[in-house]
């Protein structure tokens, strides 16, 4: 049966409407402080120096359900790092290591994700520390994706990930005698899912419904 002319367009945007949407890709924004960098480096032969570095910032682009379509860029607030003692924080933010007066930052854009399963990728991107570029890999895990359970409930998703680098590469060459050369990179994140992205627009609506940041409380 054919339907009259009148009530074709109306029943064509009534099958539109109610169509599957493609699923977006959430934007999200990194947690500083809950987000750590840390990093082991050998000391005079005898043991490993573990440092870390925490208030990184930056944005995530990711879908659970696909994550090729994954980019993240990060910067790392260097003049931040902390092994434990002033005199060492000082020696290792100096010109001959990190030179953090001049190269305050480091930064990670991601350009390919390699998927290996559900919770595991291979995420390629270009590292500039100290004003010097390279390629470098991280090996990626997706921990979770929820909303957090304290107010004000907003989604989040968490990650782990880790690296080796050379810091000669980095033409960070000072106290070859002291300090070793391959750098160990553990990288743990955590972001908050910005308003108006993602799978189902629907739940901003909950993030507001569910609760409100109330002044004077404190989150771990």
């Amino acid at each position: 049966m054919r339907l009259p002319r009148r009530l074709f367009v109306p029943c064509l945007l009534l099958a539109l409407a109610c169509a599957p949407v493609a699923a977006r890709p959430a934007q999200y924004a990194l947690d500083p402080v809950h987000t750590r960098v840390m990093l082991d480096i050998e000391h005079a032969g005898l043991s490993k120096a573990i440092g870390t570095v925490s208030g990184s910032q930056g944005t995530l682009v990711f879908d659970p359900a696909d994550w090729s379509s994954a980019r993240v860029e990060v910067s790392v607030p260097l003049a931040r790092v902390d092994f434990g003692d002033d005199r060492w924080n000082r020696a290792v933010r100096a010109r001959n290591l990190l030179d953090t007066e001049r190269h305050p930052a480091a930064t990670f854009v991601s350009n390919r994700i390699e998927p290996r399963d559900a919770t595991h990728a291979i995420v390629h991107g270009t590292l500039t520390l100290r004003g010097v570029s390279r390629e470098v890999a991280l090996d990626a895990t997706f921990n979770a994706a929820r909303r957090h359970p304290m107010p004000p409930f907003r989604r989040m998703v968490g990650f782990s990930a880790t690296t080796q680098l050379s810091r000669a590469d980095f033409g960070i060459d000072a106290w070859p005698s002291m300090i070793g050369d391959t750098v160990g990179l553990r990288i743990e994140l955590e972001a908050v899912r910005e308003r108006g992205t993602g799978r189902d627009d629907a739940d901003d609506a909950d993030d507001t419904a569910v609760g409100t940041d109330t002044p004077g409380d404190e989150t771990p």
